[in-house]
């Protein structure tokens, strides 16, 4: 399915820009947001340049109060209309919680869900009204479990999961498709900002998806009408379906040596 015009947060780096690189190559328009306005600006002639769509560009800290509201009011003065959103925009921070910086705990918090939920709380109706359209929240295989030393982050991914799931079965007899999507390792910059890179041994055991394949994954599920999509193959879907079959204490206990960092 080609969606006219597509709202991607997060859409500078990573799973963000390749969503915006795979939608302009089916000829939708795009407007993009995140918090660095070169990034976006080249982003954006690159994409207009060489598949002749329409982009908007909006440098926007999603962390900052009423941020939503904002994005949502520029491209209102624009008229323009948001057929796809791409919740992409997520951080996360390792380590030892009671170690990390509170300010990073709580900018994480705002921005992997405050930001999503008043992003699509602001859309959703208008698509509703018009009985089409779709969303997309990325979240990841870790809110498929606690995950130590990811704590923050895996609890902020489980609440996408059951808030996306939850959205689902509202709208999907409205014309509006709702899709959570949870991929494994992803080569992006997230394991820096994060700071897991301190973790060789955690690093070299990952095994990394293709961000292109994991997009036109994403979107051939959307179409579909599907509520979840785990993406990388048979090892993230055990991961993922792990939690059914073991209990949660155990579980967090087996992968605390797993996530421990050096030093700890």
């Amino acid at each position: 399915m080609i969606y006219k015009t597509a709202l991607i947060t997060g859409a500078s780096t990573g799973i963000g820009a390749m969503f915006a690189q795979v939608l302009a190559a089916e000829g939708s328009h795009l407007v993009l947001v995140a918090r660095s306005a070169d990034k976006l600006h080249q982003l954006a002639t690159d994409l207009e340049q060489q598949f002749g769509i329409q982009v908007c560009i909006i440098p926007q800290d999603l962390t900052q109060p009423d941020a939503a509201l904002r994005v949502y009011e520029a491209i209102a003065q624009q008229g323009i209309t948001v057929d796809l959103l791409v919740n992409n925009a997520g951080s996360g921070d390792y380590g030892e919680f009671g170690q990390r910086s509170h300010h990073r705990q709580s900018e994480m918090i705002k921005l992997n869900i405050l930001s999503l939920v008043e992003m699509t709380h602001l859309v959703l109706p208008q698509m509703q009204q018009r009985q089409s359209g779709g969303i997309i929240n990325i979240a990841s295989i870790t809110g498929f479990q606690p995950v130590p030393y990811l704590a923050v982050y895996a609890a902020t991914k489980a609440f996408i999961i059951h808030f996306s799931e939850a959205l689902w079965a509202e709208n999907y007899q409205t014309g509006v498709k709702v899709l959570v999507v949870c991929p494994g390792p992803t080569r992006t910059d997230f394991f820096a900002v994060a700071d897991m890179e301190r973790n060789p041994g955690l690093m070299a055991a990952q095994t990394y998806e293709d961000s292109h394949r994991l997009v036109k994954q994403a979107l051939k599920a959307l179409s579909a009408g599907k509520s979840t999509l785990v993406t990388g193959g048979w090892k993230n879907q055990a991961i993922a379906n792990g939690s059914r079959f073991t209990p949660r204490q155990w579980l967090a206990k087996l992968l605390e040596p797993t996530f421990r960092p050096p030093n700890s």
